[in-house]
């Protein structure tokens, strides 16, 4: 970490520690409702550390094969206007910078916007993301091509992601990510059967509870692209169903984290 931002990440770390044991606890009391304000709590706070820490650039290189492609040097804040109520999501360049800024570059075209939730199964996700019309995905109007994005996974203790391939296609176990499908609200890209470098801009919310999908431990883990996570709008997030919309989504915090080709 740079000496400068030293003075100003001491006191956010003493808050985050103090922050991790209030968690703890609502975990192990079993407060879901609680459970979910904390984990909010904690990743802002290890958000505005991460940020302290890596300064303005990802540490990491991206390919130059995605130069065509927008990424997120850092993490984006973004609020789901839906007729159940707002849901915040904060996503995540640090570990998955193509699919956070394909995401977040989307948000900013205002693409989501009046798109319908397309599926939606109690227990298990929440998706949108499928334009009007017979295109599955965004359909960039400066070349007039379906955008994909490749597969993208960061594993615990690797300096930059995976791309291309799935763990399980790689031989990977155990299957240990940096981002797990493992609390209610997981953000995750979509993609067409067999095909994970197929993903545009269809996307769905995990929403099964941790205790039932230990991370590295359910079907989704290093098979599908996280991103991000719910942090506010739990109970709208619960209510939604198909046919309800997203009637705006909004960069709240984050955008000069973009970055464009």
């Amino acid at each position: 970490m740079p000496v400068a931002a030293r003075p100003v990440a001491a006191p956010l770390v003493d808050e985050l520690n103090t922050a991790l044991f209030a968690l703890k606890a609502a975990v192990d009391g079993e407060l879901g409702d609680e459970t979910f304000e904390e984990r909010a709590q904690v990743l802002s706070l290890i958000g505005q550390i991460e940020q302290l820490m890596v300064g303005d650039d990802l540490p990491f290189a991206i390919p130059s094969e995605y130069g065509d492609l927008p990424y997120l040097k850092g993490r984006a804040t973004i609020v789901l206007e839906t007729n159940q109520g707002d849901i915040t999501v904060v996503v995540d360049g640090y570990n998955a910078p193509l699919t956070a800024g394909n995401f977040t570059d989307l948000v900013q075209r205002g693409f989501y916007d009046g798109l319908p939730i397309t599926r939606a199964e109690e227990f298990y996700v929440v998706q949108f993301g499928d334009p009007p019309g017979p295109a599955s995905g965004f359909v960039d109007p400066a070349t007039g091509t379906l955008r994909t994005i490749p597969f993208e996974v960061m594993v615990q203790g690797d300096r930059e992601p995976i791309y291309e391939f799935t763990l399980d296609s790689l031989g990977i176990y155990p299957i240990e990510t940096v981002l797990p499908f493992s609390a209610f609200g997981t953000l995750g890209m979509a993609y067409p059967s067999g095909d994970p470098n197929g993903g545009s801009s269809q996307v769905f919310f995990f929403l099964y509870e941790p205790e039932l999908t230990p991370a590295g431990s359910n079907l989704l883990d290093g098979r599908y692209a996280a991103f991000g996570y719910v942090i506010e709008g739990k109970e709208a997030l619960e209510h939604l169903q198909v046919g309800d919309v997203i009637q705006k989504a909004t960069v709240v915090a984050g955008l000069e984290n973009l970055v464009q080709p």
